[in-house]
């Protein structure tokens, strides 16, 4: 699936994702503010035949719908997209249980109907999967995977069946999906993978339900972007001091790591960056003039009270990086660990604790925890849970997890991120935005945003040097954004 630069600001400015057991509360909750089930059903089914008709031509449409309400939105389409004069089939699955919302909108349809097969699926230019919903608690298998399988182009209500929307894995088969059309809030299953990938370009409906109504729901999981997080600004009386100086602990051969880490905080605001080298700091005096070396021991540094945020792990070396973490975490100092820090402590996840900011990919993660996969987002909160710290699983869809419960899903990255040395970016980032003030896990929501951000910016093709001019601007767009554009959750 090609990627989406824009998914983020086209989906949504309204940051709070719902699992399905969620949406099933704000549904329910609606009723109370004047909008009962058929009336929800009724605007989501005319929000899913605005958006076909907005996004393709006239052409034969299949609608194949489930017994359940996903089902009933796909009647109540198939109705307004053929009173528009387009020529639609309904197939349905099995009919609505006697006295659901579902079975009432499935009387109003009057138009013809077909069988639920591959081969009708086949026959249709367009098919409308409002067979299960983003709930389904059993694989999709046998005749509907075929029937899915069939379809030449499909437009899912609310997820394409199969997928979960709670977690974005896929139970038996779901289908790729042209567009899909899901109501009121997005659900974390839409921006995980592979579920961000199976949903296709989103639309992302209003049907009535008042945002009151996330009031008695509370969502913990949201889509990050700004206004989740406001960066620091600076006052009129601000100086390099009240800034913040972040300090990065250098290895002796991996010594680039270092300097994109250093180099990362300065661009993200930091008052004052120092690489602390852990042997000679004579590579690092050939760097930028701007960025102070110390070969001082770690012991001595640690008397500079201004030294509040390290750095830890970024080309260390794991004895170097066990040494230093353990020195910092027993000082009381803010501290992001990163890369060589998981190898140290590999398989002792305990020995996190203190850290401020854990920033592992998949690899490193597994490492001390166990492998994240299959559900990275119960993955993460729990190591944050257990460490105390904020973790930051990185990857296509980082994911920011907090202590308290918190999570957000990230989606400004491309593909081209991937590159060595762009982990070193994200730890500078994040520590230069915890000098400024920022609490863990807004700095590491930030950051990782900033960093997909500024690959965006710096194009196809980058190497990891590219990202560091593009942090400027990107970092005042972002102050843009979250100045000027109203935010909900």
């Amino acid at each position: 699936m090609r990627f989406d630069p824009d998914i983020a600001r086209r989906v949504t400015g309204r940051a709070a994702l719902l699992t399905p057991d969620q949406m099933g509360q704000a549904d329910r909750a609606a009723a109370g503010y004047g909008w009962p089930g058929p009336a929800l059903m009724e605007a989501a089914g005319r929000a899913v035949a605005r958006s076909v008709m907005r996004r393709f031509p006239r052409c034969r449409v299949l609608v194949l719908a489930g017994p359940g309400n996903n089902g009933g939105d796909g009647y109540v389409a198939g109705r307004y997209l053929q009173q528009e004069g387009w020529p639609v089939l309904l197939a349905a699955l099995a009919p609505p249980r006697a006295g659901t919302d579902a079975a009432g909108a499935a009387r109003l349809w009057h138009g013809p109907n077909a069988a639920f097969t591959p081969a009708e699926a086949a026959r249709a230019d367009l098919v409308i999967d409002a067979v299960f919903g983003a709930g389904l608690a059993r694989p999709v298998d046998g005749l509907v995977a075929e029937t899915l399988r069939a379809a030449r182009q499909i437009v899912a209500v609310d997820v394409p069946s199969g997928l979960d929307g709670a977690t974005g894995l896929v139970a038996g088969y779901a289908p790729a999906a042209a567009l899909t059309v899901t109501f009121f809030r997005l659900k974390p299953g839409h921006l995980l993978l592979p579920g961000r990938d199976l949903c296709g370009q989103i639309d992302l409906a209003e049907i009535g339900i008042p945002p009151a109504v996330l009031d008695g729901i509370r969502p913990r999981t949201f889509a990050n972007l700004p206004g989740l997080w406001r960066l620091p600004g600076r006052t009129t009386d601000a100086n390099k001091y009240t800034s913040g100086h972040v300090t990065v602990v250098g290895g002796r051969i991996m010594t680039g790591a270092a300097r994109l880490a250093a180099e990362a905080a300065r661009r993200a605001g930091a008052g004052m960056v120092s690489i602390a080298a852990r042997g000679s700091g004579d590579v690092y005096r050939s760097g930028e003039p701007g960025l102070l070396v110390t070969e001082a021991p770690l012991g001595d540094l640690l008397t500079d009270q201004r030294r509040k945020v390290w750095i830890c792990g970024p080309g260390l070396g794991v004895d170097d990086a066990r040494a230093a973490f353990t020195e910092l975490v027993a000082s009381g100092r803010t501290v992001v660990a990163d890369a060589d820090v998981f190898s140290a402590v590999a398989g002792d996840p305990d020995a996190l604790r203190g850290a401020a900011v854990l920033t592992p990919h998949a690899g490193e993660f597994a490492r001390v925890f166990g492998s994240p996969e299959p559900d990275r987002l119960s993955a993460a909160r729990a190591a944050a849970a257990r460490t105390g710290a904020v973790v930051l699983l990185k990857g296509a869809d980082t994911i920011i997890a907090a202590p308290d419960g918190r999570a957000a899903i990230n989606v400004s990255a491309p593909p081209w991120l991937a590159t060595a040395g762009a982990g070193d970016v994200l730890a500078g980032l994040i520590g230069g935005l915890l000098a400024q003030g920022l609490p863990p896990w807004e700095a590491a929501a930030a950051g990782a945003y900033l960093h997909g951000m500024a690959a965006q910016a710096a194009g196809q093709g980058l190497v990891v040097e590219d990202l560091l001019p593009t942090l400027p601007r990107v970092i005042a767009a972002a102050e843009r954004e979250t100045n000027s554009v109203p935010f909900q959750l």
